[in-house]
Protein backbone atom coordinates (compact mmCIF):
# COMPACT_ATOMS: atom_id res chain seq x y z
CA UNK A 1 0.00 0.00 0.00
CA UNK A 2 1.10 3.48 -0.25
CA UNK A 3 0.11 6.47 2.36
CA UNK A 4 0.50 9.75 1.06
CA UNK A 5 -0.23 13.39 2.17
CA UNK A 6 -1.33 16.71 1.01
CA UNK A 7 -0.94 20.24 2.13
CA UNK A 8 -3.78 22.61 1.63
CA UNK A 9 -2.95 26.43 1.30
CA UNK A 10 -6.04 27.43 3.12
CA UNK A 11 -4.87 25.43 6.53
CA UNK A 12 -5.52 21.65 6.03
CA UNK A 13 -3.46 18.32 6.03
CA UNK A 14 -4.95 15.15 4.17
CA UNK A 15 -3.95 11.74 4.51
CA UNK A 16 -4.63 9.48 0.88
CA UNK A 17 -4.17 5.55 0.62
CA UNK A 18 -4.52 3.78 -2.37
CA UNK A 19 -3.80 0.03 -2.41
CA UNK A 20 -0.91 -2.51 -3.73
CA UNK A 21 -1.15 -4.20 -6.88
CA UNK A 22 -3.02 -7.30 -6.48
CA UNK A 23 -3.24 -7.09 -2.60
CA UNK A 24 -5.71 -6.04 0.22
CA UNK A 25 -5.73 -3.34 2.75
CA UNK A 26 -2.48 -3.38 4.61
CA UNK A 27 -0.99 -6.84 3.09
CA UNK A 28 2.40 -4.37 3.15
CA UNK A 29 2.63 -3.87 -0.97
CA UNK A 30 4.42 -0.56 -1.42
CA UNK A 31 3.35 -0.50 -5.76
CA UNK A 32 0.49 1.85 -5.74
CA UNK A 33 -2.66 0.90 -8.16
CA UNK A 34 -5.84 2.54 -8.40
CA UNK A 35 -7.20 5.59 -7.48
CA UNK A 36 -6.01 6.94 -3.77
CA UNK A 37 -8.37 7.70 -0.95
CA UNK A 38 -8.59 10.49 1.03
CA UNK A 39 -8.87 8.81 4.51
CA UNK A 40 -8.79 12.16 6.80
CA UNK A 41 -8.59 15.93 6.41
CA UNK A 42 -7.40 17.51 9.50
CA UNK A 43 -8.27 20.94 9.59
CA UNK A 44 -5.43 22.75 11.15
CA UNK A 45 -7.00 26.59 10.44
CA UNK A 46 -10.69 26.68 11.15
CA UNK A 47 -12.31 29.83 10.26
CA UNK A 48 -15.77 28.65 12.15
CA UNK A 49 -17.46 31.36 14.68
CA UNK A 50 -15.69 32.30 17.85
CA UNK A 51 -18.85 30.61 19.76
CA UNK A 52 -17.75 27.22 18.39
CA UNK A 53 -14.53 27.70 19.74
CA UNK A 54 -12.86 26.93 16.92
CA UNK A 55 -9.73 24.23 17.09
CA UNK A 56 -8.95 21.91 14.75
CA UNK A 57 -10.82 18.91 13.55
CA UNK A 58 -10.37 15.14 11.63
CA UNK A 59 -13.60 15.56 8.76
CA UNK A 60 -13.88 13.95 6.74
CA UNK A 61 -12.92 10.64 8.23
CA UNK A 62 -13.16 7.78 5.49
CA UNK A 63 -12.86 4.03 5.63
CA UNK A 64 -10.15 2.43 2.87
CA UNK A 65 -13.16 1.57 1.52
CA UNK A 66 -13.57 5.13 0.87
CA UNK A 67 -17.07 5.46 3.39
CA UNK A 68 -17.75 8.99 5.31
CA UNK A 69 -17.86 8.10 9.00
CA UNK A 70 -17.61 11.57 10.42
CA UNK A 71 -20.09 14.64 10.82
CA UNK A 72 -19.49 18.05 10.45
CA UNK A 73 -21.23 21.15 12.24
CA UNK A 74 -24.84 19.34 12.61
CA UNK A 75 -27.61 21.19 13.13
CA UNK A 76 -28.26 20.46 16.63
CA UNK A 77 -24.89 20.76 18.10
CA UNK A 78 -22.93 23.29 15.35
CA UNK A 79 -19.73 22.51 17.67
CA UNK A 80 -19.40 19.24 16.95
CA UNK A 81 -16.83 18.66 14.34
CA UNK A 82 -15.61 14.95 13.20
CA UNK A 83 -13.06 14.20 15.82
CA UNK A 84 -11.72 16.76 17.59
CA UNK A 85 -9.73 17.51 21.01
CA UNK A 86 -12.44 19.38 22.67
CA UNK A 87 -12.64 20.44 26.43
CA UNK A 88 -15.21 21.91 28.02
CA UNK A 89 -14.82 22.93 31.22
CA UNK A 90 -11.07 24.68 31.08
CA UNK A 91 -11.50 26.77 34.23
CA UNK A 92 -13.71 29.13 33.55
CA UNK A 93 -12.61 29.01 29.60
CA UNK A 94 -14.64 26.91 26.96
CA UNK A 95 -12.23 24.73 24.22
CA UNK A 96 -15.58 22.80 23.40
CA UNK A 97 -18.05 25.73 21.71
CA UNK A 98 -21.54 26.74 22.42
CA UNK A 99 -22.80 26.89 25.92
CA UNK A 100 -21.01 26.38 29.37
CA UNK A 101 -22.55 24.47 31.92
CA UNK A 102 -22.21 25.53 35.10
CA UNK A 103 -23.07 24.31 38.70
CA UNK A 104 -25.08 27.57 39.41
CA UNK A 105 -26.48 28.27 36.21
CA UNK A 106 -26.79 25.13 34.07
CA UNK A 107 -26.19 25.80 30.53
CA UNK A 108 -25.69 29.80 29.05
CA UNK A 109 -23.92 31.21 26.62
CA UNK A 110 -21.23 33.38 28.18
CA UNK A 111 -18.19 35.07 27.08
CA UNK A 112 -15.84 32.38 27.30
CA UNK A 113 -15.01 30.62 24.18
CA UNK A 114 -11.95 30.03 23.45
CA UNK A 115 -9.66 28.64 20.56
CA UNK A 116 -6.83 26.68 19.94
CA UNK A 117 -4.39 28.30 17.59
CA UNK A 118 -2.06 26.76 15.57
CA UNK A 119 1.46 27.92 15.93
CA UNK A 120 3.69 25.69 13.81
CA UNK A 121 4.44 22.38 12.55
CA UNK A 122 7.43 20.36 13.68
CA UNK A 123 6.86 17.06 11.88
CA UNK A 124 5.09 16.58 8.41
CA UNK A 125 6.04 13.70 6.77
CA UNK A 126 5.45 10.00 5.12
CA UNK A 127 8.06 7.56 6.62
CA UNK A 128 7.70 3.98 6.53
CA UNK A 129 4.30 4.41 5.29
CA UNK A 130 3.44 6.00 8.40
CA UNK A 131 1.76 9.50 8.15
CA UNK A 132 3.21 11.44 10.98
CA UNK A 133 2.30 14.97 12.50
CA UNK A 134 3.83 17.12 15.11
CA UNK A 135 1.80 20.09 15.94
CA UNK A 136 2.50 23.18 18.24
CA UNK A 137 -0.77 24.79 19.58
CA UNK A 138 -1.34 27.78 21.81
CA UNK A 139 -5.24 27.68 23.58
CA UNK A 140 -6.00 31.21 23.84
CA UNK A 141 -9.12 32.56 25.70
CA UNK A 142 -12.00 35.08 24.84
CA UNK A 143 -10.40 37.87 26.18
CA UNK A 144 -6.70 36.65 24.24
CA UNK A 145 -4.72 35.25 26.98
CA UNK A 146 -2.74 32.01 26.44
CA UNK A 147 -3.28 29.38 29.38
CA UNK A 148 -2.13 26.14 27.91
CA UNK A 149 1.05 25.28 25.32
CA UNK A 150 0.45 21.98 23.63
CA UNK A 151 2.32 19.74 21.68
CA UNK A 152 0.23 17.19 19.59
CA UNK A 153 1.31 14.04 17.91
CA UNK A 154 -0.54 12.57 15.56
CA UNK A 155 0.33 9.20 13.44
CA UNK A 156 -1.92 7.27 10.99
CA UNK A 157 -1.17 3.81 9.51
CA UNK A 158 -2.92 1.21 7.32
CA UNK A 159 -3.19 -1.99 9.92
CA UNK A 160 -2.04 -5.55 8.65
CA UNK A 161 -5.51 -7.07 8.01
CA UNK A 162 -5.88 -11.26 8.25
CA UNK A 163 -6.93 -12.98 5.23
CA UNK A 164 -10.40 -12.45 5.04
CA UNK A 165 -10.87 -9.61 7.82
CA UNK A 166 -12.16 -6.29 6.76
CA UNK A 167 -9.27 -3.45 6.02
CA UNK A 168 -8.72 -0.49 8.72
CA UNK A 169 -6.64 2.15 9.45
CA UNK A 170 -5.10 3.58 12.55
CA UNK A 171 -5.21 7.18 14.11
CA UNK A 172 -3.15 7.60 16.78
CA UNK A 173 -3.72 11.00 18.87
CA UNK A 174 -1.25 12.44 21.87
CA UNK A 175 -1.23 15.86 23.40
CA UNK A 176 0.83 17.13 26.05
CA UNK A 177 -1.00 20.34 27.20
CA UNK A 178 1.27 22.65 29.74
CA UNK A 179 -0.24 25.41 31.70
CA UNK A 180 1.49 28.36 31.34
CA UNK A 181 -0.48 30.67 33.26
CA UNK A 182 0.77 31.14 37.26
CA UNK A 183 -2.68 29.44 38.94
CA UNK A 184 -3.96 25.99 38.93
CA UNK A 185 -6.59 25.41 36.00
CA UNK A 186 -9.13 22.89 36.81
CA UNK A 187 -10.27 20.92 34.12
CA UNK A 188 -14.00 19.15 34.35
CA UNK A 189 -16.84 18.44 32.28
CA UNK A 190 -21.00 19.44 32.92
CA UNK A 191 -20.77 16.02 34.89
CA UNK A 192 -18.35 17.59 37.82
CA UNK A 193 -20.10 20.37 37.27
CA UNK A 194 -23.42 19.02 38.70
CA UNK A 195 -25.26 17.51 35.76
CA UNK A 196 -25.76 13.53 35.66
CA UNK A 197 -24.05 11.86 32.61
CA UNK A 198 -22.87 14.43 31.18
CA UNK A 199 -18.77 13.88 31.38
CA UNK A 200 -18.19 14.75 27.71
CA UNK A 201 -14.92 16.02 27.60
CA UNK A 202 -11.69 14.74 25.31
CA UNK A 203 -10.95 13.51 21.74
CA UNK A 204 -14.93 13.12 20.82
CA UNK A 205 -15.63 11.53 17.77
CA UNK A 206 -19.35 12.78 15.91
CA UNK A 207 -20.82 10.10 13.72
CA UNK A 208 -22.97 10.53 10.82
CA UNK A 209 -26.85 10.68 11.00
CA UNK A 210 -27.56 6.90 9.43
CA UNK A 211 -25.63 5.82 12.63
CA UNK A 212 -28.25 6.66 15.02
CA UNK A 213 -29.17 3.12 16.23
CA UNK A 214 -25.92 1.83 16.23
CA UNK A 215 -24.41 -0.85 18.29
CA UNK A 216 -21.81 0.25 21.30
CA UNK A 217 -18.69 -2.35 21.40
CA UNK A 218 -17.16 -3.48 24.85
CA UNK A 219 -15.27 -6.24 25.72
CA UNK A 220 -18.05 -7.24 27.88
CA UNK A 221 -20.32 -7.21 24.53
CA UNK A 222 -22.63 -5.15 22.17
CA UNK A 223 -24.90 -3.26 24.10
CA UNK A 224 -26.11 0.57 23.58
CA UNK A 225 -26.98 4.09 25.43
CA UNK A 226 -26.94 1.76 29.14
CA UNK A 227 -23.22 2.22 28.89
CA UNK A 228 -22.89 5.66 29.21
CA UNK A 229 -20.46 6.41 31.97
CA UNK A 230 -18.66 2.66 31.54
CA UNK A 231 -15.39 2.46 32.38
CA UNK A 232 -12.88 0.33 30.32
CA UNK A 233 -9.95 0.33 28.03
CA UNK A 234 -11.67 0.45 24.64
CA UNK A 235 -15.19 1.23 22.94
CA UNK A 236 -16.17 -0.21 19.33
CA UNK A 237 -19.34 2.06 17.74
CA UNK A 238 -20.96 -0.23 14.76
CA UNK A 239 -23.09 1.85 12.45
CA UNK A 240 -24.53 1.01 8.85
CA UNK A 241 -24.44 4.16 5.63
CA UNK A 242 -27.26 4.91 4.13
CA UNK A 243 -27.43 4.22 0.36
CA UNK A 244 -25.45 1.62 -0.22
CA UNK A 245 -25.79 0.01 3.20
CA UNK A 246 -22.46 -1.15 4.20
CA UNK A 247 -21.62 -0.95 7.67
CA UNK A 248 -18.06 0.42 9.26
CA UNK A 249 -16.65 0.02 12.57
CA UNK A 250 -14.84 2.11 14.77
CA UNK A 251 -12.67 1.39 17.76
CA UNK A 252 -11.79 3.93 20.61
CA UNK A 253 -8.36 3.12 22.35
CA UNK A 254 -7.85 4.73 25.70
CA UNK A 255 -3.59 4.04 26.45
CA UNK A 256 -2.80 2.51 29.48
CA UNK A 257 -0.35 5.15 30.31
CA UNK A 258 -3.20 8.19 30.57
CA UNK A 259 -3.51 8.94 34.90
CA UNK A 260 -7.02 8.17 33.76
CA UNK A 261 -7.06 4.86 32.63
CA UNK A 262 -8.70 2.55 32.30
CA UNK A 263 -11.26 5.60 30.77
CA UNK A 264 -14.95 6.48 31.73
CA UNK A 265 -17.08 6.96 28.58
CA UNK A 266 -19.34 9.37 26.89
CA UNK A 267 -20.99 7.44 24.46
CA UNK A 268 -24.73 7.78 22.66
CA UNK A 269 -26.57 5.76 19.72
CA UNK A 270 -29.80 6.27 20.19
CA UNK A 271 -30.40 10.64 20.07
CA UNK A 272 -27.07 10.33 17.71
CA UNK A 273 -24.08 8.51 17.19
CA UNK A 274 -20.81 9.93 19.03
CA UNK A 275 -17.98 8.39 21.53
CA UNK A 276 -15.65 10.27 23.69
CA UNK A 277 -12.96 8.84 25.63
CA UNK A 278 -13.49 10.93 28.91
CA UNK A 279 -10.74 11.62 31.49
CA UNK A 280 -12.59 14.24 32.77
CA UNK A 281 -16.32 12.52 33.13
CA UNK A 282 -16.60 12.28 36.86
CA UNK A 283 -13.94 14.32 38.45
CA UNK A 284 -11.57 17.57 38.01
CA UNK A 285 -7.98 17.57 37.24
CA UNK A 286 -6.25 20.20 38.74
CA UNK A 287 -3.45 21.06 35.96
CA UNK A 288 -0.76 23.11 38.28
CA UNK A 289 1.14 25.93 36.83
CA UNK A 290 4.12 24.43 34.78
CA UNK A 291 2.32 20.76 34.55
CA UNK A 292 2.37 19.18 31.60
CA UNK A 293 -0.60 16.71 31.24
CA UNK A 294 0.08 14.21 28.69
CA UNK A 295 -2.51 11.94 27.15
CA UNK A 296 -3.24 9.91 24.34
CA UNK A 297 -5.54 7.50 22.54
CA UNK A 298 -6.27 5.36 19.45
CA UNK A 299 -8.92 5.28 16.91
CA UNK A 300 -9.18 2.34 14.41
CA UNK A 301 -11.75 3.08 11.56
CA UNK A 302 -12.70 -0.13 9.30
CA UNK A 303 -14.89 -1.24 6.76
CA UNK A 304 -17.53 -3.55 7.87
CA UNK A 305 -19.77 -4.53 11.35
CA UNK A 306 -17.27 -6.14 13.73
CA UNK A 307 -17.61 -7.78 16.43
CA UNK A 308 -16.89 -7.48 20.06
CA UNK A 309 -13.89 -10.00 19.70
CA UNK A 310 -12.75 -8.39 16.54
CA UNK A 311 -12.68 -4.65 18.13
CA UNK A 312 -10.63 -6.72 20.86
CA UNK A 313 -8.19 -8.11 18.56
CA UNK A 314 -7.68 -4.87 16.84
CA UNK A 315 -7.62 -2.99 19.87
CA UNK A 316 -4.68 -5.62 21.43
CA UNK A 317 -3.01 -4.98 17.75
CA UNK A 318 -2.43 -1.20 17.88
CA UNK A 319 -1.65 -1.36 21.52
CA UNK A 320 0.99 -3.91 20.64
CA UNK A 321 2.41 -1.66 17.27
CA UNK A 322 5.10 0.78 16.79
CA UNK A 323 2.58 3.57 15.31
CA UNK A 324 2.53 5.24 18.89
Amino acid sequence: MVMSMAHGHDGWVSGAWAPSAGGTPGDGGTAGSGPATELFRYVYRPREPVLESPRPYFHPVRTLGGDLVSLYRPHDHVWHKGIAWSLCNVGPANFWGGPTYTRDGGYRQLDNNGRMRHESFTTLDVCDHVLRIDERLAWVTRHGETWIEEQRRIRVAVLASPPGEHGAWQLGFGTAMRNVTGRVIKIGSPTTEGRANAGYSGLFWRGPRSFSGGTVLTPDGPGGDELMGWRGPWLGYAGRHDGHGRASTLVFCDHAENFSAPSQWFVRTGMYACVCPAPFFSHEYPLEPGQTLELGYDVVVADGELDAARCGELAGQVAAGAHR
